[in-house]
């Protein structure tokens, strides 16, 4: 018989050997390859820049009002700027180059210490605490907007301190002052008024910087001061009441065509903004307020307007009354106006609505 030899050694299935594959794969895994080290200086833009660059894009394209005011609010700006300007020009007109205005400037000026009452003085304000006030004002708003990351409202507010601070110095020495009558004044110019006009310009600065939650009260202390400041110059004899007004108005109107400028960083960040009460009811409450005494200002000046013809002694009281009237009234208003058109052309409301589920009402106990 022959014989027949037999493998012993046990054939490993084909699921065996495959699984043995497997694991002598995972038991020699392959090195990571390195990864080049970011250096500092390396100018390639961050992951991270990248896509907030992205984001901004995609917003961007589906509502542009993320990056800039609607139109209608820039076009109201131009309009208000304009505006301002021209009653400025207006007011330097009325006050300067008539004789009714000439003689109640004087009138007021001469007059205004010994009728309105002492405390209008304000303390005498000294032109460094004018100065200084307005400084800080002026550094604040700068930290402010810089810590919010405001980076064209930084350059804005730059632009229009440098042409604020331009037009002061150019406008009051080539402005002409005829000499119409005789008067006890100054016959030189003093238009416009150079610290009520940084007082004012510091003013809409710092409320302009300001977020949202503050803008109402930055509006109020802009005003206090402004008015303060106008009202000491002329207690003090520093400057006619047309230099006053025109003053605020330049700064106002220079304000608006600023305002009209704002885009993208310039303005709240989409999250952030809301409709505010406190900015409605503190901009309609100076407004208002505005126009009132302006208007009772213009009709005491008409009442005395017979007495500014022979420069009546009598109607010195009404002119004194009349300038207070209208530089609270002028300070109140352009704030006011200020105020509203910063909410308008920086806290647009888009149509990505708010963050959040819209408000209820309280659910009935």
């Amino acid at each position: 018989m022959t014989e027949h030899t037999h493998d012993t050694s046990p054939a490993l299935p084909q699921d065996a050997s495959d699984n043995a594959t497997q694991w002598s794969a995972l038991e020699k895994p392959e090195r990571p390859v390195p990864q080049p080290l970011r250096r500092d200086d390396d100018t390639r833009p961050h992951e991270e820049d990248v896509l907030a660059q992205d984001m901004k894009a995609k917003l961007a394209k589906l509502d542009p009002l993320t990056l800039r005011p609607r139109t209608s609010s820039v076009v109201l700006a131009v309009v208000f700027g304009v505006v301002f300007l021209a009653i400025a020009g207006a007011v330097y007109w009325l006050g300067v180059r008539t004789v009714a205005g000439q003689t109640f400037e004087d009138l007021a000026i001469v007059n205004y210490a010994s009728t309105m009452p002492s405390w209008l003085s304000f303390g005498h304000l000294q032109s460094p605490i004018i100065i200084g006030v307005a400084l800080v004002f002026g550094i604040a708003a700068f930290v402010v907007a810089a810590l919010r990351r405001r980076w064209w409202l930084v350059g804005q507010l730059a632009v229009y301190s440098a042409v604020c601070f331009v037009a002061a110095k150019l406008l009051k020495p080539y402005l002409p002052r005829p000499f119409l009558i005789y008067v006890e004044s100054s016959v030189n110019n003093s238009a416009p008024s150079g610290h009520t006009m940084l007082a004012a310009a510091a003013g809409f600065v710092l409320l302009c910087a300001a977020p949202h939650a503050w803008r109402a009260i930055c509006a109020v202390l802009s005003t206090l001061c402004t008015i303060a400041v106008g009202v000491s110059v002329v207690f003090d004899q520093w400057h006619r009441p047309s230099d006053v007004l025109m003053a605020i108005f330049v700064a106002g109107g220079l304000m608006m065509l600023t305002l009209a400028c704002t885009r993208a960083s310039g303005m709240d960040r989409p999250g952030d903004r809301v409709s505010s009460p406190s900015i409605q009811l503190v901009a309609t409450a100076l407004i208002t307020l505005g126009l009132c005494a302006i208007a009772y200002g213009v009709y005491v000046i008409w009442q005395v307007q017979p007495g500014l013809v022979s420069s009546a002694g009598w109607a010195a009281s009404g002119s004194c009354a009349a300038t207070t009237a209208l530089i609270c009234g002028c300070a109140a208003l352009v704030n006011g106006m200020v105020l509203m058109m910063r909410q308008l052309t920086a806290a647009p409301l888009t149509k990505l609505g708010l963050i959040g589920a819209p408000p209820a009402p309280p659910k009935a106990k």
